[in-house]
């Protein structure tokens, strides 16, 4: 299997640049739900954020997207400090895209998406044709075109998804985050989506995805950052990191990779232990 396929980076990890997360800790009560977590994202790849169910992920990703308040640890943005930028500064270079968020109102798909340009516009006034053709850029590039006029509330999830990350597309951010950015989605729409992630990376976004799917980390992926139990117990390559070693300790699984014929990237083979 070519180094490509098995998701191999040469990343210097001592630059700066990327994501760079320093003993990060969030507390649901006086529970830690993320541990001391430090990890780092490479600046303009497709890093997968995976562990078992309650591992922390969501937590994870909501404290760096500024969604909730981390009791300890450090965050940083090609060099910036995150914690220390007001709200409209972080949501120019941070775009959050959550598992099954989304609006009760019944807003329009183009309003939902213009929602993204809102840490761009000024307090008073219309959209200017900047972020009008940023807008349009964004429902092209999810392929949501066909969806434009519809109310939001009427959508599929797997529709109403595609719609979020079309959002956070037009916030041109430096950094996406997505929770399960692959869910509701039947396979063609997550290899859409994959792709235009793809992109995104090659454009010189940093994206950090939570992944259930093992198979599509590793496919599609530069780097893994495994979350167990709270804590990152390994990051890398993926194939390198998602060792049948790790994913018996991590999932309580009997695994081993494959390659596809067709494309030679990575396919999981998994059965019980038991």
């Amino acid at each position: 299997m070519s180094a490509e396929a098995a998701g191999a980076t040469s990343w210097d990890r001592s630059r700066d640049g990327g994501l760079r997360v320093a003993d990060l800790t969030v507390r649901i009560g006086d529970r830690p739900v993320v541990d001391a977590a430090t990890f780092s994202a490479p600046p303009g790849a497709l890093t997968a954020l995976v562990g078992p169910n309650g591992a922390g992920k969501s937590s994870l990703l909501r404290a760096v997207a500024g969604a909730d308040r981390p009791a300890a640890g450090t965050m940083r943005l090609d060099g910036a400090d995150l914690g220390a930028l007001g709200r409209r500064e972080r949501a120019r270079r941070v775009a959050f895209v959550e598992q099954d968020a989304g609006t009760e109102l019944p807003l329009s798909v183009e309003a939902v998406v213009g929602l993204g340009r809102t840490p761009y516009g000024a307090l008073l006034g219309g959209p200017d044709r900047e972020s009008a053709d940023a807008v349009d850029a964004a429902i092209a590039s999810a392929g949501i075109e066909h969806l434009r006029g519809r109310e939001i509330t009427r959508l599929s999830g797997g529709e109403r998804q595609r719609v979020l990350l079309a959002r956070a597309l037009a916030q041109h951010p430096r950094l996406l985050l997505l929770d399960e950015p692959t869910n509701h989605l039947d396979i063609a729409a997550q290899l859409a989506a994959l792709t235009l992630l793809r992109r995104l990376t090659g454009e010189g976004v940093t994206v950090l995805a939570a992944l259930h799917d093992l198979g599509l980390a590793a496919a599609w992926a530069d780097d893994v950052v495994v979350l167990h139990a709270g804590r990152v117990v390994a990051e890398g390559a993926p194939l390198a990191t998602l060792t049948p070693e790790l994913l018996v300790e991590v999932y309580r699984v009997r695994a081993s990779w494959l390659s596809d014929p067709a494309t030679g990237r990575p396919v999981l083979a998994a059965s019980p232990l038991a």
